[in-house]
């Protein structure tokens, strides 16, 4: 039996997720989202009200990348959930914080339908930066906010990280979060599977 990979993983992730989501029009589901300017990449990300991430490890992976990933996600996700086969359940497990949630893909006894199911539900993030966060901006979008708030005067010529530490300076983390949240749900044909 071959290897699962990313994408076979991805793909069923997708569809557990459209059906969950499938009549929330406030919820948009995004592929491969970078995070601090692509520093790291996330699997698929939800929003909708909240940024869920979903990072994907396949039996092809390996998880040496995870605990950079995990410093990097920590930063900008409400949520995280790490979607993994059977043989790094438990490695998993001893890496990822505790408020991670865990989703197991298996294989029907056939081989050929792959199945999903949440293992551990995860909590919210308790530690996300306001600055990362505002990473997800691009730098129009950043600038839209400073100017929807008469704030603009003396950035339209900045550089996008003059733009971000002004919004960190300007407004609280959950102000933040709402302001970020709606700018990715707006955006058009952005990353959608």
């Amino acid at each position: 039996m071959n290897k699962l990979k990313d994408n076979d993983i991805r793909q069923v992730l997708l569809k557990y997720l459209s059906a969950h989501y499938f009549d929330d029009k406030d919820t948009k589901i995004i592929n491969e989202m970078g995070v601090l300017h692509g520093q790291s990449r996330v699997d698929v990300a939800v929003i909708n009200g909240i940024l869920h991430g979903y990072e994907i490890k396949s039996e092809s992976d390996t998880l040496l990348r995870l605990p950079r990933q995990i410093e990097d996600y920590s930063q900008v996700f409400d949520r995280m959930t790490i979607v993994v086969q059977r043989n790094y359940l438990e490695a998993v497990r001893g890496i990822i914080p505790i408020w991670w949630g865990i989703m197991l893909v298996t294989r029907s006894r056939n081989g050929e339908v792959l199945n999903i199911k949440e293992i551990r539900k995860g909590k919210l993030n308790k530690s996300v930066n306001a600055y990362s966060l505002s990473h997800l901006l691009w730098r129009n979008e950043a600038l839209n906010i400073l100017k929807e708030n008469g704030l603009q005067k003396g950035y339209l010529s900045k550089p996008r990280h003059d733009l971000y530490r002004k919004i960190c300076g300007s407004f609280d983390l959950s102000d933040i979060k709402l302001m970020v949240n709606q700018q990715l749900k707006m955006r058009e044909n952005w990353r959608a599977p």
